[in-house]
């Protein structure tokens, strides 16, 4: 059966699997307390969660990308739709944070499957010309998602617990896998791609183990991990493997997994920078954020997420004027714009926080951070997928999803193994200074515990009792349990605080690679007319 395809119709459809795919990027973070509670776990444990999701969507995009143009884009997009779905129900009855993590990487997979091809019918089915409002609808869904994430997810811990997070997806995700049976156009583009197996084992490797290192290496002292091997020599290790990667793309002579020649389109090689810059900074932003507000200023992960929703609220609201605008005006200070209020808005909220801030004082922060991602991804999208070649189109949204998640992984990585150092040592600093208020005889006690508590790196506010033996008199208890809660909340506060200065100074970074771009102007083959006005096959 062939009928005319509503390319709207079909987009709404792409979508829903693109929602998702965002939503559980964001859903996971604001449950971050509650799963260590609930698994048994630690901060360290947790990152993982949100990691290996965002490490196994990232490392395999760029050979998805290719299964798309062999196979056809709506095949590969709904087996990625029903690896997602049936994976979200393994992390939902996930009982210990090991099973979690192995369900998150199949969630990746689903995701990676997914993500490449929605960029692709982007361009395949609105002329570039047009394509600026369906960037700007794909730009208001990754801010509806940054909005549903929190709220959502804070809502579900709160009423049923954190398995819920992963539950919601299961009838999403069967109403998207129907709507793009029968929406979304059996478009094959015939183009039958090698597939450059070293390529893809040595991206794989090298992420991994420059992930592994970076994460873990507060977690092993950044010393031995096993055997005489080191947190130096892994990293070492993973830097080594993604040179070789380049060198082989490089040199590989049939057709490799990422070809350099489409890094000769600036806008192209910018636009991946800044994809970058901009995973990098709203991964790993709420990571602090969300122990700061729920740890410290003891809000609910119902309102942390509420606290949050305004600025994801604003961000998608002005997304799609923004992917209009981006048509016609110089879509590289759009995406300026965007990265400089994102670091802004960051900048506020490091000055703003406080061990006894009022968390509604940090909705202006807040804002202005969501009219910075409101104005970055719809035109970033639109500059770097505008002069990309048709035939190069499939892999250049492979390589530019890549690089946004590649982005991710970096930023909750480091920010995790950041903020888990900085806790270590604010904790630490905070119980000498603190412990000079009491007698003699109880400050050593009281200061190796509280470090003990701190290199834990667990539901802190729960060790807080921990400083306290059972057998002292009641005015000490008291006095101790007083300076423990200082000492917790000031030396949170302090880490994440100085944590989050890690996302501003990469956002910096990307506002710099959004300076070097040029004018979005068509290329030449982008004015010829549209041959593709026959009706396709659904």
């Amino acid at each position: 059966m062939t009928r005319q395809v509503n390319p709207w119709a079909a987009l709404v459809a792409l979508c829903i699997g693109f929602f998702m795919i965002l939503l559980d990027t964001t859903i996971v973070s604001i449950a971050i307390p509650s799963m260590v509670r609930g698994l048994h776990t630690d901060l360290n444990s947790v990152v993982w969660v949100i990691s290996i999701y965002l490490l196994v969507y990232a490392v395999l995009m760029l050979f998805t990308s290719r299964l798309g143009d062999r196979f056809g884009p709506k095949r590969v997009f709904l087996a990625g739709m029903v690896v997602f779905t049936a994976a979200s129900l393994w992390c939902g009855l996930s009982g210990s944070a090991e099973t979690l993590i192995a369900a998150r990487a199949l969630q990746g997979l689903g995701a990676a499957l997914m993500t490449p091809q929605t960029l692709s019918f982007i361009t395949h089915l609105f002329p570039p010309a047009k394509r600026g409002p369906a960037m700007g609808m794909w730009g208001a869904v990754a801010g509806l998602a940054t909005i549903t994430g929190p709220l959502l997810g804070g809502v579900l811990v709160d009423s049923f617990g954190w398995e819920w997070i992963f539950f919601v997806n299961v009838p999403v995700g069967v109403v998207g896998i129907v709507l793009a049976v029968l929406l979304v156009p059996d478009w094959q583009p015939k183009r039958l791609h090698s597939f450059d197996v070293p390529g893809i084992l040595l991206s794989i490797a090298a992420l991994s183990l420059l992930v592994f290192g970076i994460q873990n290496g507060q977690h092993f002292d950044w010393g031995t991990v096993f055997g005489g091997v080191t947190i130096t020599e892994i990293i070492a290790a993973g830097a080594a493997l993604l040179v070789a990667f380049v060198m082989w793309q490089k040199y590989n002579r049939n057709e490799p997994l990422v070809p350099l020649r489409v890094f000769n389109n600036r806008n192209f090689s910018t636009a991946t920078v800044t994809a970058t810059a901009i995973g990098f900074a709203m991964t790993g932003m709420f990571i602090p954020l969300v122990v700061y507000t729920q740890n410290v200023l003891g809000l609910s992960p119902t309102q942390a997420g509420l606290l949050t929703a305004p600025m994801s609220l604003l961000s998608g609201l002005i997304a799609p004027f923004i992917g209009r605008m981006s048509d016609k005006a110089n879509a590289k200070y759009l995406v300026m714009i965007g990265f400089l209020a994102l670091a802004a808005g960051l900048g506020l909220l490091v000055l703003e926080a406080g061990p006894d801030t009022d968390p509604w004082s940090l909705v202006p922060a807040l804002l202005v951070a969501g009219i910075g991602t409101g104005f970055v991804f719809a035109p970033m999208s639109n500059i770097a997928m505008r002069s990309v070649e048709p035939m190069l189109a499939g892999t250049a949204s492979g390589i530019f999803n890549t690089s946004r998640q590649v982005g991710g992984v970096l930023g909750s990585a480091a920010i995790g193994v950041l903020l888990q150092a900085r806790i270590s040592a604010s904790m630490g600093d905070e119980a000498v200074e603190a412990a000079k208020a009491l007698p003699q005889q109880y400050q050593a006690d009281f200061v190796d515990s509280l470090s003990h508590a701190a290199n834990s790196a667990n539901e802190l506010n729960d060790r807080v009792g921990a400083a306290i033996p059972a057998d002292l008199p009641q005015s000490v208890a008291v006095r101790i349990q007083e300076l423990a809660a200082q000492v917790v909340h000031d030396g949170l506060t302090d880490a994440a605080r100085e944590a989050m200065l890690l996302p501003i100074g990469v956002l910096l970074i990307g506002a710099v690679a959004a300076l070097m771009m040029r004018r979005n102007i068509a290329p030449e083959w982008s004015r010829e007319p549209e041959p593709d006005t026959t009706p396709e096959r659904v």
